[in-house]
């Protein structure tokens, strides 16, 4: 009996457990598709569950960090949801690729024109970002998610670092190291190495051309000296005649 209710208790205290778990990583969340490297452009989706039971979630805002702002940032289509892009001056305009850009996306606002996410679903919300920094390595996105019954969860709170996960964290964007082609270097020699090849195959094309063009020669040459022997053959014969 008493190893029946301990067993029990166990039961209840795992299941307790693996609920407040699911409960604690239902946030949302920001990941890139493949890598996010340094300097580079990427594209990231925005992870969003629906963690009522009584409501859906109609919008979504995502809020661009202002020490590190994004001169492109350009939304894919989502079906049922309305996209609008907020872009604010900033304090100190960006050079990208040789032009100054005085201005950058602060916002993205996703509303939904239908259902929205309905309890148990979620739904993910595609950009293409850049140019990414280079002095840090990561991104937080501050996030507001709003229900059909006027609720507002404010994913805002910034992970410290080492310690646990805060009870609303903010999106985190994780940053990788940057690529060798990031700034329109080549990320391998092996065009050169092509190149190479094809220097190397034309020399020894130019080279078997010399060789046939000189076996030629020699071939007429060979004919024309033959020609000549048999003509003087010809000739001494007939003077040994007369």
């Amino acid at each position: 009996m008493n190893v029946s209710r301990i067993a029990l208790a166990g039961g209840v205290a795992a299941s307790t457990v693996l609920l407040l778990a699911g409960t604690a990583s239902a946030h949302v969340s920001v990941q890139p598709q493949g890598e996010a490297a340094k300097g580079g452009y990427a594209t990231v989706n925005f992870k969003v569950p629906n963690e009522r039971d009584d409501a859906s979630t109609v919008k979504l805002e995502v809020n661009f960090p202002t020490d590190h702002p994004l001169a492109s940032v350009s939304p894919q289509p989502v079906a049922g949801w309305k996209i609008d892009v907020t872009r604010s001056k900033l304090a100190k305009p960006l050079e990208v690729h040789g032009k100054k850009i005085d201005e950058a996306v602060s916002k993205v606002t996703w509303t939904a024109d239908g259902k929205g996410i309905e309890p148990g679903f979620f739904q993910q919300f595609p950009l293409s970002v850049g140019q990414l920094p280079e002095d840090t390595d990561q991104m937080v996105f501050k996030a507001l998610q709003t229900y059909s019954n006027k609720e507002v969860v404010r994913w805002i709170e910034e992970p410290a670092e080492g310690g646990e996960e805060p009870e609303s964290p903010a999106p985190v964007l994780a940053l990788s190291a940057p690529a060798a082609d990031a700034h329109g270097a080549p990320a391998d020699d092996k065009s050169g190495e092509a190149a190479k090849e094809k220097m190397t195959a034309s020399s020894d094309d130019t080279s078997s051309s010399n060789s046939d063009s000189t076996a030629r020669v020699l071939g007429i040459v060979g004919i024309v000296v033959g020609v000549a022997g048999v003509a003087f053959g010809v000739l001494a014969g007939r003077r040994r005649n007369a």
